[in-house]
């Protein structure tokens, strides 16, 4: 009696299998924005101007003499809103007609059309602050250097470049409360294989818990450095420059701030949220979708900021 057998029957096999699923790619948490200072009194324009003034200074007074007056010194800072972005895509009626998988792939686009636009969002807040400094420069203020190149070998990062950091926003008056700093994923590296780690994560059980778990959890460090709450990013802005004598060639511009209040360093303003608007165009026979989101960044204050420029290719393969 005959059978069915895969030698007898292979036109009753299907040699290639679809799944019912897409796969997507994994996504890295977003959450820079939080500490922007949103502006709320700029509800049309482009340009926002404020005002500032500066401190009065003392004197020696002479008794008989007549007193000396001197006037503060002014200025206006400016902030332009000048990034206007967009995320669009279409599906054919043809390719809906034909795809198994159209109903998946029209529920992905508004999703995915966000998630573009909060990465660039994510990538341009990151940049406002580096951008707001003078490039290739130590932008020091009362004599403690702002934007400089990471002190360790082949330019990555080390302890004592959080304790300048640290020792940076103190000589600018900046307030020590709500200490952040965001840097990149090979600062956390750089940090768990450091020799002498162990000497500085005591007890023993600290130490023997980083080995076993790694320097972060998420994406923040299990312990502050310096007073700082520390958090990796894989958005922080590329830079190739040299500073004081030291270059960085494969660098990231690792962020270390005060996020209280006014002291805060960033200002933004989201001028149009992200927006969906969709039509069917007959002349192409397709469905268009397409997100606009209408928003800027700015370095506010420069004394709450400071920009260390590390080497993100000495992480060892």
């Amino acid at each position: 009696m005959a059978g069915f057998s895969t030698q007898t029957n292979e036109h009753l096999i299907r040699s290639n299998l679809w799944s019912k699923q897409l796969k997507e790619p994994f996504m890295e948490q977003l959450f820079a924005t939080r500490y922007c200072r949103m502006l709320t009194e700029f509800p049309d324009g482009t340009t926002f101007n404020m005002p500032s003034i500066g401190q009065m200074e003392a004197q020696d007074y002479v008794e008989g003499q007549p007193v000396r007056y001197t006037a503060m010194d002014t200025g206006n800072y400016t902030f332009t809103i000048n990034k206007y972005k967009q995320s669009g895509t279409y599906i054919t009626e043809k390719m809906k007609l034909d795809s198994f998988y159209m109903s998946q792939l029209v529920a992905s686009f508004v999703p995915k059309q966000a998630r573009a636009i909060a990465e660039a969002m994510e990538t341009d807040f990151l940049a406002a602050g580096p951008d707001g400094q003078t490039a290739s420069a130590l932008n020091a203020i009362n004599g403690a250097n702002h934007r400089f190149v990471a002190s360790g070998t082949d330019e990555v990062m080390t302890f004592e470049d959080f304790a300048y950091a640290r020792y940076a926003l103190k000589k600018a008056g900046a307030p020590l409360t709500d200490l952040v700093a965001i840097v990149d994923p090979s600062v956390a590296w750089e940090f768990e294989v450091k020799a002498n780690v162990t000497n500085l994560l005591t007890p023993a059980q600290r130490w023997q818990s980083i080995v076993h778990e790694g320097v972060t959890t998420g994406m923040q460090f299990r312990f502050n450095l310096y007073g700082f709450d520390v958090y990796e990013s894989n958005f922080l802005k590329d830079v190739n420059e040299t500073i004081d004598g030291k270059t960085t060639t494969a660098g990231k511009a690792n962020l270390f701030f005060t996020a209280t209040g006014d002291a805060n360093p960033f200002l933004g303003l989201v001028r149009q949220p992200p927006k969906v608007d969709s039509e069917y165009n007959k002349d192409f026979q397709r469905e268009e979708y397409v997100t606009t989101c209408y928003y800027g960044f700015d370095l506010f204050r420069e004394d709450s900021l400071v920009t260390i420029l590390s080497d993100t290719d000495k992480v060892l393969v």
